[in-house]
């Protein structure tokens, strides 16, 4: 696996420091988020069309939307090895 550093939370902590990754190989996006509340969660499920828990090989996570330029680089690292 080929996984490749995006980048951090521009404004993290170093505690709580949400972080994405790209492995282009894999053709993945990798994120590193916090974990939702309950009410979040639950209303997450709901909307799902399948209305079923998020299974335990899964999750949902938070990220601040500070953080879209660095999903966006991760999108294209993955869609640039994906042409080559």
């Amino acid at each position: 696996m080929a996984v490749e550093f995006v980048g951090i939370d521009p404004e993290t902590d170093r505690e709580h420091c949400p972080t994405v990754w790209a492995d282009a190989e894999a053709q993945e996006i990798l994120l590193q988020g916090w974990k939702p509340d309950a009410g979040t969660q639950g209303q997450c499920e709901e909307l799902s069309p399948a209305t079923v828990p998020v299974p335990d090989g899964e999750a949902i996570v938070r990220l601040p939307a500070r953080m879209i330029p660095l999903i966006r680089e991760a999108c294209d690292a993955v869609e640039r090895a994906r042409l080559r």
